[in-house]
């Protein structure tokens, strides 16, 4: 049964906007979103242009997308969910938060604002803060980080003070769907493994100290710690799975760090209905995770939303380990819809009255 707040999702004929229409179609908060878009999606119905392998939700399959201004979005939504792309969904963002509409975006154009905006809620959460006095118009815009970034922050902040770290070091083997659709080219991809991904390094080593940095005096301080990634391309359809290195000065005695991470819960007891519990799934197994079996990591509504460790190795004063995280949701859609629901159970918003 869906909730009674309006929605719409901005982008709605892409990968990412069509995995928001997935998950707020029969969410208890949110009700079924209002489509908008443009270029090819525009004025077709959800049905013809649906590309993800889940079923397209039966109740809005005939609805058409459609095009629309900032100020009528704003008319009849109580919240966006942008999947736009980025560098066009910046001034768009901005036009709809101006008039009292928040939003939550998957794109990168707020992630880096002075203010942070750029949430994972067991991870900074602190970061949210309610809107000063004298802004009662103008709303908060939300971004989830890079899709990598996502899974990254979620399993080093449970072992960040036992470790200590001097530097950290990550090789990411991106899939297919991190691309959008169409994607890659597939004759660029069989057979291959393309070892670029514009941008992204620079935004792993961005993001992540900053979500795991602290607030202090109203100033965001991002983790002293260098960040050094490799990204590559890989032939998967859906998942991330990253080889992370952490030099350390603490002790990263295994038992101690998966006991941290099957501990963290920070969550629990609050009124999130697509948060996982816990965030952080740790197998045992010598060839997990992987894709294919743990992209999906969660149960019910919070199917996806779980990050995946495994092989954890330490070599003083070397931490190894893997992770995998499913770049469409966690890493996508599903990381904006937590934070909205996140911010909700703050008061940091809530749907407006006539």
């Amino acid at each position: 049964m869906s909730g009674s707040i309006r929605t719409a999702v901005l982008g709605a004929g892409g990968y990412i906007g069509q995995e928001f229409i997935r998950l707020l179609s029969d969410h208890p908060l949110f009700l079924p979103p209002a489509l908008i878009g443009r270029g090819h999606s525009e004025g077709r119905r959800l049905a013809d242009v649906w590309h993800l392998a889940e079923e397209c939700p039966p109740e809005l399959a005939s609805q058409k997308i459609v095009r629309a201004t900032p100020r009528a979005i704003a008319s009849q939504a109580d919240a966006a969910f942008s999947a736009l792309p980025s560098g066009i969904a910046g001034p768009i963002e901005s036009e709809i938060a101006r008039r009292g509409v928040p939003v939550f975006s998957n794109a990168s154009d707020h992630r880096l604002d002075p203010s942070p905006t750029m949430i994972v809620p067991e991870v900074n959460g602190a970061h949210l803060r309610k809107q000063p006095r004298g802004r009662a118009r103008s709303a908060p815009i939300l971004t989830n980080p890079n899709c990598s970034v996502t899974g990254l922050a979620l399993a080093l902040a449970p072992i960040l003070s036992i470790l200590k770290p001097i530097s950290i070091h990550v090789a990411t083997y991106q899939s297919l769907s991190g691309a959008g659709f169409p994607g890659v080219a597939a004759l660029s991809v069989t057979d291959n493994i393309v070892p670029f991904i514009a941008d992204e390094e620079e935004k792993i080593a961005l993001e992540t100290p900053r979500l795991l940095g602290r607030v202090r005096g109203g100033r965001l301080r991002p983790l002293p710690v260098p960040i050094l990634a490799h990204c590559a391309r890989v032939g998967v359809r859906e998942g991330h799975l990253e080889a992370v290195t952490v030099e350390a000065r603490g002790l990263g005695d295994p038992a101690r760090l998966r006991k941290a991470w099957r501990d963290f819960d920070p969550l629990q007891g609050l009124a999130i209905p697509s948060a996982p519990h816990p965030p952080i799934v740790v197998r045992a197994e010598v060839d997990r995770p992987q894709p294919i079996l743990d992209r999906w990591a969660g149960v019910e509504r919070s199917r996806g939303m779980a990050v995946v460790v495994g092989r954890v190795r330490w070599t003083p004063p070397y931490l190894r380990l893997f992770l995998l995280s499913h770049n469409a949701v966690r890493g996508g859609a599903g990381g904006s819809v937590i934070n909205a629901e996140y911010a909700l159970a703050r008061g940091v918003w809530g749907a407006r009255t006539p």
